[in-house]
């Protein structure tokens, strides 16, 4: 009888999260990615669902649609371009289930979603739920796992990471997930960014690669409160480096930007999705 460890788990249910990822415009079907699991075609999606949380057929559609926020906030595509990268035949199949997912149709969201709020020059918020508040974070401990390339990609590391956590037995009872970015994406080439997908954790932990710890010290941050879909994030850094940092009265600090993810984009709307963006402070 052939054993089949925890590890070998890991490594075939990681190289199927690093395949959705990589062929989002295939033909991803259950036979091809039992293949990149080398599972049974019968069985494995019942363990990828009991891991993850949520079927295949749900990862692979929460990704596309989180990639169409993004070229509808960031690109100009057309709406036909982003509905078939997303997966639809027709724009309006992929109207519906967006407005589902986001609230509003993607032609109103790429004109006037919520992205739209956070610009250069407005320090009032149009909002209830934009606020921004400074506060000194303690000393964080982290278990974490680097990624390098898009920052919209991150999610790719937070899956991989806690399936090694939870194979090493370090998940903590409490979950929170920070990511920490060190690049400007301004400046700095997208295959070249810099990132962390982390787990605050509360004690010190001797995780095996590719986790590994990292401490941060205590600092004075501007937090921003924001609800809304991940493509809103890059209109969030423009204002708040671009509109409320100069009207402080504070400066930037030398050290990376924090996101902490309040809840989870498997079963959480994007229109609901909340999350804190920590500028670090002098």
């Amino acid at each position: 009888m052939k054993s089949i460890t925890w590890a070998s788990y890991e490594d075939r249910l990681n190289r199927v999260t690093g395949y959705i990822y990589d062929h989002l415009d295939d033909d991803l079907d259950m036979e091809t990615l039992a293949g990149v699991a080398a599972l049974s075609p019968y069985h494995w999606h019942r363990i990828y669902s009991a891991v993850r949380g949520e079927t295949v057929t749900a990862t692979v559609k929460r990704l596309r649609l989180l990639r169409a926020g993004g070229d509808l906030a960031q690109t100009r595509r057309p709406i036909a371009e982003v509905a078939t990268r997303a997966g639809y035949s027709s724009v309006p199949a992929f109207t519906r289930v967006f407005s589902d997912a986001y609230g509003i149709p993607p032609a109103s969201y790429r004109d006037a979603g919520s992205h739209r709020e956070f610009q250069p020059g407005r320090l009032d918020a149009p909002r209830a739920n934009w606020k921004v508040e400074v506060k000194t974070l303690p000393p964080l401990r982290l278990l974490s796992i680097s990624h390098k390339g898009a920052y919209m990609d991150i999610g790719r590391a937070f899956e991989t990471g806690m399936i090694h956590a939870i194979g090493q037995n370090l998940m903590p009872s409490q979950v929170r997930m920070l990511g920490v970015y060190y690049d400007d994406p301004t400046l700095t080439p997208e295959a070249e960014l810099r990132s962390r997908a982390a787990l605050i954790v509360d004690r010190d932990l001797t995780p095996a690669a590719p986790l590994e710890m990292v401490d941060l010290p205590a600092r004075d941050h501007a937090v921003l409160h924001c609800q809304g879909p991940y493509s809103d994030m890059r209109a969030a850094y423009l204002w708040i480096f671009g509109t409320w940092l100069p009207q402080s009265g504070r400066e930037a600090a030398d050290a990376p930007v924090l996101e902490e993810y309040l809840n989870n984009p498997r079963d959480t709307p994007p229109s609901e999705l909340l999350t804190d963006l920590f500028l670090p402070l002098e």
